[in-house]
């Protein structure tokens, strides 16, 4: 179970960071899973932002690189989304999805809210 936080309303140039817990996974499937960040904003497909995989690699969607940083804390069974100078195109639901890289297997957070104002 994916449990994903830290969404708000920010302005325009503001940060905020976003967790997801990996409530139910053992630490040793924890350290099997490949985790990334996905937004839908009103009236538009769901897209990736960031991810992460075992090996701590990170990749990130032209409109957020440079801006958004992923890392994990395999310890604490978390994955964080750092999102610094957001503009208000950045607005949408933000999810977390976990895929086993043994199984393929994968699993979506409930959302969390981030609102960007102008």
């Amino acid at each position: 179970q994916l449990q994903a936080s830290g969404g708000g309303l920010v302005q325009a140039g503001g940060s905020l960071r976003l967790s997801c817990v990996v409530s139910r996974a053992i630490l040793s499937v924890f350290n099997t899973l490949d985790i990334s960040w996905h937004r839908q904003a009103p009236g538009k497909q769901r897209e990736q932002v960031a991810s992460i995989d075992t090996d701590r690699r990170t990749m990130y969607a032209d409109s957020v690189k440079d801006r958004f940083i992923i890392s994990r804390d395999n310890s604490k069974k978390t994955v964080f989304l750092r999102m610094n100078n957001l503009e208000p195109e950045d607005t949408a639901v933000y999810f977390c999805n976990a895929r086993s890289i043994n199984t393929g297997a994968d699993s979506w957070g409930q959302g969390t809210l981030v609102t960007v104002s102008s």
